[in-house]
């Protein structure tokens, strides 16, 4: 009894210290509510994912119409499906958002919260593209036969390691097998690593816009905080509840709509659209292996950025720091255009072009900080 006690008061004391009695800068914006809508996508896509499973057979043949029959006869399952699909983009958009404010205030200095921050971000990829493959439609199966037909360039072990992927000669029901179990698995790993996201988040504090210390100007997270973040949670949902509801479809590709052909491949390949920033570094490279590495350096880099820092200063009041972050989002944009774009010129050239710069953002920002540094010390 004593125990059960004091577990609980251990508990009370975690969620007062997390949502009540947090110090939090007085100066931070609603881009600071991305954290917390992050965690109500993940929710809801958990949620929906369970749902959504049920009903669900992994099977190379079945599966495409398995699906359409839950949909028509399953209770609401039409509506978890939408929620589903259209809550994996809003995922991404405000995990894109939270990215790029945490880079424009040099939030990456916090090393261990940043890096728990990118693995959660790399195995939210990893999930969606499992996701996307699970429905088996003809853009899906072969963008899974494409993406997954990469690791046979790895040396030495590349062929091995596809049909460890695989489990068969081609994808077939043991990979989608294989895919359905990690899609279901990968989000409760993704919500504990955000768990501990929270405590090292809470250890270091909140960076505020100003990017000077605030310890001495703070309000405790309750109520102001969580009355912002109640307003975003409402702004977000009543967006997300239209488009799921009323243009479900809108992100989709048409060759999402028909079963697979294994005898017929689509005009042009392309994942989602949350993807295709790196799957247009891919495709820029005309070396495959050389694609590969550019395409796992194009996510992998994000690690690096608390070591390519390399002035003591961290200020995103230098003019040529904010053009160099505004070129560097509509660079990736740009990407992810040449990515829903054929592969023909000019769209080559244009790609190289924009994964030159790409890559060339993280050396650019790190040698401009050193040189206002100097600049100022003189």
């Amino acid at each position: 009894m004593l125990n059960q006690f004091k577990q609980k008061s251990s508990l009370i004391k975690v969620l007062n210290s997390t949502f009540i009695d947090l110090p939090a800068p007085k100066n931070i914006s609603f881009s600071w509510n991305m954290g917390s809508l992050l965690f109500l996508c993940l929710f809801i896509q958990i949620i929906t994912g369970l749902l959504l499973a049920s009903s669900y057979a992994p099977n190379l043949e079945n599966s495409f119409y398995t699906v359409i029959y839950a949909m028509e006869n399953v209770n609401k399952n039409w509506l978890m499906r939408y929620i589903h699909a259209n809550g994996a983009s809003l995922f991404f958009i405000c995990l894109y958002y939270h990215i790029s404010r945490n880079i424009y205030y040099y939030s990456y200095l916090y090393k261990h919260t940043w890096s728990i921050g990118v693995t959660i971000f790399i195995l939210t990829m990893a999930t969606a593209f499992l996701g996307y493959v699970l429905p088996i439609n003809q853009m899906s199966y072969w963008g899974a036969s494409v993406i997954t037909n990469l690791l046979s360039e790895v040396p030495y072990i590349g062929p091995n390691l596809i049909e460890l992927v695989w489990g068969a000669p081609s994808v077939n029901t043991p990979t989608i097998m294989r895919f359905f179990s990690f899609h279901f698995m990968l989000p409760f790993a993704i919500l504990a690593l955000t768990f501990v996201h929270i405590v090292l988040l809470h250890e270091t504090g909140s960076k505020n816009p100003l990017g000077v210390s605030s310890s001495c100007n703070k309000f405790m997270f309750n109520p102001v905080f969580i009355f912002k973040d109640m307003l975003g949670f409402a702004l977000i949902l009543l967006m997300f509840m239209f488009i799921s509801l009323l243009t479900p479809l809108t992100l989709g590709d048409d060759e999402n709509f028909f079963n697979l052909n294994p005898y017929v491949t689509p005009i042009h390949i392309q994942p989602e659209w949350y993807f295709l920033f790196a799957y247009a570094i891919l495709r820029s490279i005309p070396n495959k292996i050389g694609g590969i590495i550019a395409l796992a350096a194009s996510i992998f880099i994000l690690y690096l950025m608390p070591y390519l820092h390399l002035a003591n200063m961290a200020s995103t009041y230098y003019p040529l720091n904010k053009l160099f972050f505004f070129l560097f989002l509509t660079d990736v944009s740009l990407l992810t255009w040449i990515g829903m774009s054929p592969v023909e010129p000019p769209y080559i050239m244009v790609g190289q072009m924009l994964s030159v710069f790409y890559f060339s953002y993280y050396i650019i920002t790190p040698l401009m900080n050193l040189y206002w540094e100097k600049l100022i010390s003189l």
